[in-house]
C-alpha cells in the first residue's frame, strides 16, 4: 500500500541539485513527483521515481548522502476540499503528518505523506475506501 521514496541530502550551493538531476537522467530514471525541504546548509529532495532502487544505487556509488523509505501515495478526484477530507481522516485517529506533498496528473489530486503511524493509516485508508497508490502501480502516474 505503500510507494518508495528517495530522500536526497544536498549541500544548499550551486550545482548540488543539477548533479542528481543529471545522475537520474542519464539512467534514463524518471521523475514523477519532487520537493526540496531546505534548511541553513542542505536540502533535503524527495523523490518519487519510475525505478526507486535504481536510483538510490546510482546516487549512493555517486558518493551522494541518499535514503529510501516507504510513504503513502492517495489518489483523489480533483475537487476542491478532498485533500481536507483525506487528512482529516487521519487526524481523526490521532494520526500525525510528518510531512506532505501533492500534485494533480490526468484530472486526479495525488498526495504523497509520511505518517507516525504507518500500520494506522493504513487500516484508515482501507477502511475509508480511499485510492492507494502501490509501488507496482507507479507507472500508470507516467
Amino acid at each position: 500500500m505503500t510507494v518508495h521514496q528517495l530522500s536526497v541530502f544536498i549541500e544548499n550551493k550551486s550545482g548540488t541539485l543539477v548533479r542528481v538531476l543529471r545522475l537520474l537522467k542519464q539512467e534514463k530514471i524518471q521523475l514523477i513527483a519532487s520537493t526540496i525541504a531546505d534548511t541553513v546548509d542542505y536540502g533535503i529532495f524527495r523523490i518519487i521515481c519510475s525505478q526507486p532502487e535504481k536510483a538510490y544505487n546510482v546516487l549512493r556509488e555517486a558518493g551522494i548522502a541518499v535514503s529510501l523509505c516507504e510513504v503513502f501515495a492517495v489518489e483523489l478526484d480533483d475537487r476542491p476540499g478532498k485533500a481536507a477530507d483525506a487528512i482529516e481522516l487521519f487526524a481523526g485517529e490521532g494520526i500525525s503528518i510528518a510531512y506532505l506533498y501533492s500534485f494533480l496528473l490526468n484530472g486526479k489530486g495525488v498526495l504523497i505523506f509520511r505518517t507516525d503511524n504507518a500500520e494506522k493509516a493504513a487500516e484508515v485508508i482501507t477502511s475509508n475506501g480511499l485510492n492507494a497508490i502501490e509501488e507496482k502501480d507507479i507507472s500508470r502516474l507516467l
